[in-house]
């Protein structure tokens, strides 16, 4: 059996696989709380999400019905480029700031005119920095809390913390770092010319972690740890990673030809690459793999967290609010939604605000107003989709996971806007069964299993879920999304 770990922004969730019976026993999650404040603060205490791991794996355990001692490995992945600061004594020194934290936008902007613009971090990283990658988050602290930050002896990521509690090795691998912002993602290394220039007071061989190979474990579990969980001495921790390359894994997408297409608080699209991507826009993230490749990937800020807050805002259950976007029609009578609640990545405009467009004394309906945020996050994916260009263009199907992927109206919504068939893995939370399958890998590697025959064997479609585009929701969506793209390019001139 193996253990599959995906620390979100929301909540910690676990699944147990029997590898052997190809297998999913059993899957339970626990939740966080998400600081907000002003200016795009959003942070977590690292705490959190311990109490959260271990109560969701005793959780887990109990639906399966197994023991922990017959645990044999476990895989984390993380939410990507949250910054994690810890002392001396392996304390945080601050608050862990995640990925959707946009409070250091100015010192993003500084650090891409210190690297020589756009060009410069492509030269030298890879990819262009975004405010939510790790790098600006240490350029905030040193700037705004130096003393926080000249105690700080690791800089980790979410996933990291992770592996670090369970086997006390300060270690990390290529795709999660990929998110930093000062790792060169061609050659999986930590670029120490860009670290210099970002915290120069701190030493790399001291603070950064050691870049493991996607099949190299992080250690074993701890002793003490391995008698809180009840696991035997010799269970092996995996190298781990993002939660998108985790969920890439989750998927099956693992080799050229499948786009896996997240609807989760935020929403991603990737699809793998042998080689390093160069791509004609900035927004797109040259990240690497968590199986050895690369995994071109955009990521939008407003998916799931921007439906909820109109959900809730009109006091509906999820059943309710399907239902309001269901009964109205596509376009939503012409109401045009940017749902920039948290700023936006995909396009950069990170000190954004959402926008309600097209609103009149007719369409003004609760139903139009449900649709309409939810076409609105799907046509910035589409959006995202296509800036990926030649990668994903001759792909035939999107495997989609996320809370999102959970509603058919949102699935077929999917299909008809992108035009392309879309299905969901049985288990939607494709990170932590990526987790789980990286595990498998680790662990049984030297014995000959590849992580292609797990994928085989422990990745199944549901074909319950399967939508493929309508031709004729497809020909009406064209308009409606040109409608989109024409709000957006006005937004974004105007920013």
């Amino acid at each position: 059996m193996y253990i599959g770990v995906d620390c979100g922004t929301q909540s910690t969730k676990v699944v147990v696989v029997d590898v052997e019976r190809g297998g999913i026993l059993a899957e339970a999650s626990c939740p966080h709380r998400l600081d907000e404040g002003e200016n795009g603060r959003r942070e977590q205490a690292p705490a959190e999400w311990l109490a959260a791991l271990k109560g969701a794996f005793f959780a887990a355990l109990e639906r399966a019905g197994v023991s922990a001692s017959d645990v044999r490995g476990i895989g984390v992945s993380g939410q990507q480029h949250g910054m994690v600061a810890l002392d001396a004594d392996g304390a945080p020194v601050y608050p862990a700031k995640l990925w959707c934290d946009t409070e250091t936008n100015a010192q993003n902007v500084d650090l891409v005119a210190r690297l020589g613009g756009e060009a410069g971090c492509l030269d030298k990283l890879g990819l262009v920095l975004q405010t939510g990658y790790t790098a600006s988050k240490l350029a905030w602290l040193r700037e705004q809390h130096p003393n926080a930050y000249r105690r700080i002896d690791s800089l980790l990521l979410p996933h990291d913390y992770l592996n670090f509690w369970l086997t006390g090795e300060r270690v990390t691998e290529a795709g999660d770092a990929s998110g930093t912002g000062y790792f060169d993602t061609r050659n999986r290394c930590w670029q120490l010319d860009v670290f210099a220039e970002i915290a120069p007071e701190l030493d790399p061989a001291r603070v950064l972690p050691r870049v493991l190979e996607a099949h190299e474990p992080a250690g074993l579990v701890r002793p003490a740890v391995a008698r809180e969980l009840g696991l035997n001495d010799q269970v092996v921790v995996s190298s781990g990673g993002g939660d998108n390359m985790l969920g890439a894994i989750g998927t099956g997408n693992i080799t050229p030809g499948l786009i896996t297409l997240s609807l989760g608080t935020s929403g991603t699209v990737c699809a793998y690459s042998d080689t390093p991507v160069e791509c004609d826009s900035a927004m797109v993230a040259n990240f690497c793999s968590s199986t050895g490749g690369w995994l071109p990937l955009i990521c939008t800020m407003n998916v799931t967290s921007a439906t909820t807050r109109v959900r809730e805002l009109f006091g509906l259950d999820l059943a309710a609010f399907s239902e309001r976007v269901a009964s109205a029609p596509v376009g939503a009578e012409g109401v045009t939604v940017l749902p920039f609640f948290n700023g936006e990545r995909v396009p950069m405009l990170p000190d954004a605000s959402a926008d309600f467009l097209g609103l009149t004394s007719l369409n003004t309906t609760q139903a139009n107003l449900c649709r309409s945020v939810v076409e609105g996050a799907t046509f910035g994916l589409r959006y995202g989709l296509e800036l990926l260009g030649d990668i994903t263009a001759g792909a035939s199907q999107i495997r989609l996971i996320g809370g999102g992927a959970n509603s058919p109206v949102w699935r077929q919504m999917v299909a008809d806007i992108t035009g392309t068939q879309v299905i969901c893995p049985e288990i939607t939370d494709a990170a932590a069964l990526g987790a789980a399958l990286q595990a498998a890998w680790c662990d049984q590697r030297a014995n000959g299993v590849t992580l292609e025959a797990l994928c085989e064997r422990l990745v199944h479609l549901d074909a319950q879920s399967l939508a493929d585009p309508h031709p004729e929701r497809v020909a009406t969506y064209q308009p409606i999304y040109a409608r989109y793209c024409a709000a957006l390019e006005q937004r974004h001139g105007g920013a």
